[in-house]
């Protein structure tokens, strides 16, 4: 039975173990963002690189057309926060080394803000088993010490055997997975932003979006690249 599974006491040591470890082992105020670090891993939504790179390259037929200045009134409608940023820069006439610099540095502490997210995960996935047989030692003792009393035995090899189960359990279906997902998405995140750096760096020196363009389908698989016949024109 589904019921047989179920038991507080074995929760409360390997759920409420692994958070206990990880509180000694983060800061609070790190571990209390916990939610927000999952909503990344589960409800972050990317741009498809297509997509990506045709709105990078539409900035670049503005700048061609209408000068560098004219991208000041479309980086309104940015939702991307870098990238309005980086365009804001260009536009400024910020030197490309500064620009390039500053994109770099934010891009390495997002990098580093979600390494250290999935790492926390990391840690949960291998406090969880460690967890598990402490209450199974637990488990152990309480049936050690009631040899006498045969109806005390069948409940400690329970919690002995259950808290391994949910150590397992919550490390490979709950911690590790997150924690490879959130490696993922960082990996998904930090490609557009180089796609991103790139193009604005491109626009900035002036290039043809069609130049724009393929140095950005280098990002991305060959089946996915749609590059015009005459990157000239």
């Amino acid at each position: 039975e589904l019921s047989s599974f179920i038991d507080t006491g074995s929760l409360l040591i390997t759920v409420g173990g692994t958070f206990a470890a990880t509180l000694i082992a983060y800061p609070l105020s790190q571990v209390v963002g916990i939610i927000g670090i999952v909503k990344k891993a589960f409800l972050f939504k990317s741009i498809p690189p297509t997509e990506l790179i045709e709105k990078i390259v539409g900035f670049a037929e503005t700048a061609r057309r209408e000068g560098i200045l004219a991208l000041e009134q479309a980086v309104q409608e940015v939702d991307d926060t870098f990238m309005a940023s980086g365009i804001r820069l260009a536009v400024d006439g910020t030197e490309p080394e500064l620009i390039q610099t500053i994109l770099e540095t934010e891009l390495n502490f997002v990098e580093e803000r979600h390494k250290f997210g999935a790492g926390m995960f990391e840690a949960m996935g291998s406090y969880g088993p460690a967890m598990g047989m402490v209450g199974t030692l637990i488990g152990l003792v309480i049936m050690l010490s009631n040899l006498d009393d045969p109806s005390a035995i069948g409940p400690g090899m329970a919690l002995a055997l259950i808290t391994t189960f949910y150590g397992a359990v919550t490390a490979n279906l709950i911690y590790i997975p997150i924690a490879a997902k959130l490696k993922a998405r960082s990996a998904e995140e930090g490609l557009q932003k180089r796609m991103i750096m790139e193009g604005i760096m491109s626009i900035q020196s002036g290039d043809n979006p069609r130049i724009v363009e393929q140095k950005l389908n280098v990002f991305i698989s060959p089946n996915l690249r749609s590059v015009s016949e005459d990157p000239e024109a």
